[in-house]
């Protein structure tokens, strides 16, 4: 077949392939795609600031330098937009009277979090980091993400960690039937998936295991409207059913040797 009539068969596929790329739902945050002329201008700025620091070196960079070098008891909890939330959401309190520190960024997948985990829990010379995280990488925050991509990333974490003389608390990620940025997408299942490691992987490593998962689930694997409003960030009274858990799991950690 001569090739200029190959061209022109293959015109109308390319364009109906192109058509149905542009009807389906994004499989990311609308956050990272969205062309610059859509969004408002502060929404503009954010979104060059996250390409220009990928990672997020910069959000707490002035907050560590202000920390003294050592504080008894201190523990971090670190993680993404449902830690970063715990005690900046209205109405919500983040351990008065403790000397715990909040290093979560919306947002965020393991690997993001890998990369700033020296600065943001290392340097920090925490007794414990309480680490909560993996539920944008099955979103695909950061484009698509194996289940084993996720597992070495929270396993070097946990190692960094260990290897720093710091405690580990691994938590479960909250349950979560459906994403309001990726419509149609049911995240339940992977999810659970997940869950099945880290907890295996907490007992294998010899992390406290914190399982907020079985504590929040209703019947569909997803959050109810009382404790998570958008189905996937903790209300009020979502963060008051995870405090306890959260500081259960931290005395365990500190109890161990």
């Amino acid at each position: 077949m001569p090739l200029v009539r190959c061209a022109l068969l293959l015109v109308p596929l390319l364009t109906a392939a192109v058509a149905r790329a542009e009807t389906q739902a994004p499989a990311v945050d609308p956050d990272y795609i969205a062309p610059a002329a859509s969004l408002a201008p502060e929404r503009v700025q954010g979104l060059q600031q996250r390409l220009l620091d990928w990672p997020g070196l910069a959000r707490y960079r002035d907050d560590n330098a202000r920390l003294p070098a050592h504080e008894a008891g201190r523990v971090v909890f670190y993680g993404d937009s449902i830690t970063d939330g715990w005690g900046r959401v209205a109405d919500t309190s983040f351990f008065p009277g403790k000397p715990y520190v909040n290093r979560g960024i919306s947002g965020q997948t393991t690997a993001q979090m890998l990369v700033r985990f020296r600065q943001d829990v290392i340097a920090l010379n925490p007794e414990v980091v309480v680490i909560l995280a993996g539920t944008n990488d099955i979103a695909g925050n950061t484009g698509p993400a194996t289940q084993r991509m996720i597992e070495d990333n929270l396993r070097s974490m946990v190692q960094l960690a260990q290897a720093n003389g710091i405690r580990v608390v691994l938590a479960s990620v909250l349950p979560a039937s459906a994403y309001p940025w990726r419509p149609g997408y049911r995240p339940a299942e992977p999810i659970k998936a997940l869950n099945r490691w880290i907890e295996a992987y907490a007992r294998e490593s010899g992390a406290v295991h914190l399982d907020y998962h079985r504590a929040m689930a209703n019947a569909e694997g997803g959050l109810d409207a009382r404790l998570a409003a958008d189905g996937v960030h903790p209300t009020p009274a979502g963060y008051a059913v995870m405090a306890p858990l959260a500081q259960r799991a931290i005395e365990d950690a500190l109890g161990r040797k």
